[in-house]
């Protein structure tokens, strides 16, 4: 369903981090070339040994990587697709602002792909105003965004949203983004 498309998982740092291991799986095997880019923040959670292994592919955590000095533009400008998920409050805070201080946020601003972006927090973390206004800017600037969902959050269970999307309905996102040339129109925001 998805040979031949490249698509750029991006990985923020939270506890929802190992459900992109599980969605980098679901994209390699629909067909997709998948590159992964890490924060500092998510190799806390998963290692990159652990995408590379899912995907055949490197996997990018610094900007100051070795013979990969220009990936940060090249890579965001050369896939069909770029994911973040999760992306946190502090990623998409630093994202609607074009704050480009690392690797991920570098390649947010030289993108040329659409994002697809999977919010995941605590819920009051959610409920905040300038979280709230910094996924407006993202969806002014043509973002997608998937979720949060209600659901056990790693605190305790949660009636409100804050819960990441399961890596299935992430898939089911791409795929249709993917189908209408990268536009959001008719694609629900869960």
């Amino acid at each position: 369903m998805l040979e031949g498309r490249r698509v750029l998982l991006g990985v923020s740092g939270g506890i929802a981090s190992y459900k992109s291991c599980i969605l980098a799986r679901l994209l390699t095997q629909a067909g997709a070339r998948v590159s992964v880019a890490l924060t500092r923040g998510a190799v806390q959670f998963v290692g990159p040994v652990t995408f590379e292994a899912l995907t055949g592919q490197p996997v990018l955590t610094s900007l100051w990587q070795r013979g990969q000095a220009l990936d940060h533009v090249r890579l965001p400008q050369r896939v069909d697709l770029i994911i973040v998920a999760p992306a946190t409050a502090h990623l998409m805070s630093r994202a609607a602002q074009g704050l480009a201080d690392d690797l991920l946020t570098t390649m947010l601003v030289a993108r040329t792909a659409p994002l697809l972006l999977a919010p995941a927090m605590n819920d009051d973390m959610y409920q905040h105003p300038a979280i709230q206004g910094a996924m407006d800017l993202l969806a002014g600037q043509g973002a997608v965004l998937v979720g949060p969902a209600v659901g056990d959050l790693a605190e305790g269970p949660s009636s409100r949203p804050g819960r990441t999307v399961e890596a299935e309905t992430i898939l089911s996102h791409a795929v249709r983004l993917l189908l209408r040339g990268g536009q959001p129109g008719g694609l629900p925001v869960v």
